[in-house]
């Protein structure tokens, strides 16, 4: 085990129309597990990641699952991987995370992101939300900035994600999360942006996915981790496959504590950080909040003869 080493998992938004192309063309394992990954789901994944189209990959019950399948074609695809101290995953990515960390199979993992998926798709259809990206203001600035929106006028809006120093999504009703942004713009603000989302994710109102998503994690084993997954909600190693479940249901409409994670990882002595997964982001996350430490990703695998 690399003691130095941390493994990180992006979520949503990291998807692209063309993901995980390299890695289906370089082996035919991955080929296969694409091929499974449909027939386990019942739905054409493989060819919705490689081909599109765009707006049916963004839809949340076909993106979630095709992070996850990308990032762990990525991890297994890497031969020179070495064994982390630690796994972390943004949102989504926890179960990557946990996958990785050997505290659920591959077809569990996978049926749970699918599901997580669909009931966080109805759970916006109704209960009708947004989030937005606010970057430039202190975190507890903008939490009492959302307090007093929500309070004024009885619109839910919370913090949602702490991604890195001045970067936070805020989520919540469309109203609230209007209101904050109006505000957050008057006081100066650097960027204050609407995200193209199907709902509130990380607030109370996706109480709904929350509910569906225990029943399916109170029927699936989930065994100790091999390694140290850092939990979204806690920010803080979690060992037990009782409060990983729980964690989990709470995850859906509590803030995912990144920035806090990261620091708290970096503080166990990690100083390597390798995202696994379609994009970069989580990288640019983990720059621009830790100093001193190596941060890259994996995405293409070494094409070989023998592949």
């Amino acid at each position: 085990m690399n003691e130095q080493l941390a493994h990180i998992f992006p979520g949503q938004g990291s998807q692209y129309v063309g993901m995980a192309k390299e890695l289906a063309a370089s082996s035919a394992d991955v080929r296969r597990r694409m091929e499974e990954t449909d027939e386990l789901l019942h739905v054409h994944l493989s060819r919705t990641m490689l081909e599109g189209p765009e707006d049916v990959l963004r839809q949340t019950e076909y993106t979630q699952p095709a992070i996850f399948l990308h990032s762990v074609l990525a991890l297994e695809g890497d031969e020179e991987r070495e064994v982390p101290a630690a796994v972390a995953g943004h949102s989504l990515g926890e179960y990557t995370a946990l996958y990785a960390a050997g505290a659920l199979t591959f077809n569990d993992a996978l049926r749970l992101v699918h599901l997580r998926g669909s009931l966080m798709a109805e759970a916006g259809k109704r209960q009708q939300g947004t989030m937005a990206a606010i970057i430039g203001m202190e975190s507890g600035t903008l939490k009492e900035l959302c307090r007093q929106v929500e309070e004024e006028f009885s619109s839910i809006v919370r913090c949602a994600n702490f991604n890195s120093p001045g970067q936070i999504v805020i989520s919540g009703m469309n109203f609230g999360v209007g209101e904050v942004m109006r505000r957050a713009k008057e006081a100066g603000v650097r960027i204050a942006k609407e995200l193209p989302v199907s709902g509130a994710f990380h607030s109370p109102l996706m109480q709904y996915a929350a509910d569906g998503l225990k029943e399916a994690l109170d029927s699936t084993e989930i065994a100790v981790p091999k390694i140290q997954v850092f939990a979204n909600v806690t920010a803080l190693p979690v060992f037990e496959p009782a409060e990983i479940r729980s964690l989990l249901v709470e995850q859906l409409t509590a803030p995912v504590r990144w920035e806090e994670t990261l620091k708290n990882i970096y503080d166990i002595g990690i100083r390597e950080f390798v995202e696994y997964g379609p994009g970069k982001v989580l990288q640019g996350l983990a720059s621009r909040t830790l100093q001193n430490v190596r941060v890259r990703g994996f995405e293409k695998p070494v094409t070989t003869a023998a592949s």
